[in-house]
């Protein structure tokens, strides 16, 4: 089973500083800790995909009704400072083993060293129905 493990930025949620103002070996300590798990979870055959995303000012929003130019503004500017920073695509045996790499990635290191406890949404990734063809 192929789940996605997103991970959320929210600095009010797990820490007070944000990711840019930390010290640099505590940024180094975090990089290294997803690194690590990533090289874990290949080495398992776990690992499907992950990514780091950029931040929300860097995106831009993209609508189309398939007949004219789209339309391309920048954001998405939410209300709040919390944003999607990036995933894991998992294969998995269940979705218990989903949520265990969830939890792992979820303390990762932040500031001094402790665990951060952010937010990873598992989310079970949909299969295509069967083609006729």
């Amino acid at each position: 089973m192929k789940y996605m493990l997103i991970k959320t930025y929210s600095p009010t949620a797990y820490c007070d500083i944000p990711l840019p103002e930390w010290d640099p070996q505590d940024i180094q300590a975090h990089i290294d800790f997803q690194r690590v798990l990533g090289e874990e979870l290949a080495k398992s055959g776990e690992l499907v995909d992950a990514q780091g995303l950029a931040d929300p000012g860097q995106a831009r929003i993209v609508m189309s009704d398939g007949r004219s130019a789209p339309v391309i503004t920048d954001g998405p500017f939410p209300e709040t400072k919390e944003f999607l920073a990036g995933y894991w695509i998992v294969d998995v045996d269940s979705p218990e083993r989903a949520i265990e790499i969830a939890a792992q990635a979820s303390a990762a290191p932040g500031p001094g060293g402790k665990p951060i406890g952010e937010y990873i949404e598992v989310r079970a990734i949909m299969s295509a129905p069967p083609s006729d063809f």
